[in-house]
């Protein structure tokens, strides 16, 4: 596969094929992301994956969100488990058919009902945590501590939130992105994904203390300060069904 094989990136998704098999607002969304070099993370991709990258680099990305009724297929959102909040360790992929997308590290949630059904219907490496969520003069702090047995770690995030901005290409190159990547029932799957353009904000970082990166090998990165932070209010999306990463989208 050469570059030219490779999907472009586009903030506007196309369409699903097939049925949506859930759907959920992404609400009150902070990217922070630091580049590294695709060797540092390409052991952590599964089979017939390999780091996407810009201008020769890959990012690595901690995302904290408010998930708001999730549902399945169209429907409703599930009362309670619907709605949550989670913070992911995430890179950033293409495949050997040339589509890019997502490979979850770690997705930390409040929901064990979550971590337990997520685990077991897509392998998606979802764990439990107790969490805080709270938005004060154009500031929103995120925090997670992992329950489990032994585990110190934890995560606290700050952003102050600032004006709207047009996306730049780092901007489209970590946030549109329409599948994930993931490897479950013995080989790759693509879940292709469409939501609308994402509104983003100016933001920075006013307080970080990460241990979830380093839960995943790339403690490194918490060191120094992120080279790109973004904000998002939101957007709605829905999920198709999942399909072998070996095929092209059709």
């Amino acid at each position: 596969m050469t570059d030219t094989d490779i999907e472009p990136v586009s903030p506007d998704a196309p369409h699903l094929t097939g049925s949506v098999i859930m759907n959920q607002d992404w609400r009150d969304v902070a990217f922070l992301h630091w580049a590294v070099e695709p060797a540092r993370v390409a052991h952590l991709m599964p089979s017939g994956v390999r780091p996407d990258t810009l201008d020769g680099v890959t990012y690595v990305g901690l995302v904290p969100f408010r998930m708001v009724d999730a549902g399945i297929a169209r429907g409703p959102g599930v009362p309670w488990a619907g709605s949550f909040l989670e913070t992911n360790v995430r890179l950033y992929s293409v495949d050997d058919t040339g589509r890019r997308g997502i490979v979850f590290l770690s997705l930390d949630t409040d929901r064990l009902v979550v971590v337990a059904g997520a685990r077991a219907v897509f392998g998606l490496p979802y764990r439990w945590a107790r969490m805080r969520y709270n938005a004060r003069d154009g500031v929103h702090t995120y925090d997670a501590r992992l329950r489990r047995l032994g585990s110190r770690s934890v995560n606290h995030v700050a952003v102050r939130v600032g004006a709207p901005r047009r996306s730049t290409p780092l901007d489209d190159f970590v946030s549109a992105r329409w599948g994930l990547h993931v490897r479950s029932w013995g080989r790759t799957l693509y879940v292709p994904n469409r939501h609308d353009a994402w509104p983003l904000h100016d933001a920075e970082v006013v307080e970080l203390d990460d241990d979830l990166m380093a839960s995943m090998g790339l403690g490194e990165l918490a060191a120094r300060p992120p080279d790109h932070v973004a904000f998002s209010p939101g957007v709605h999306a829905e999920f198709g069904l999942p399909g072998d990463a070996t095929r092209p989208r059709r």
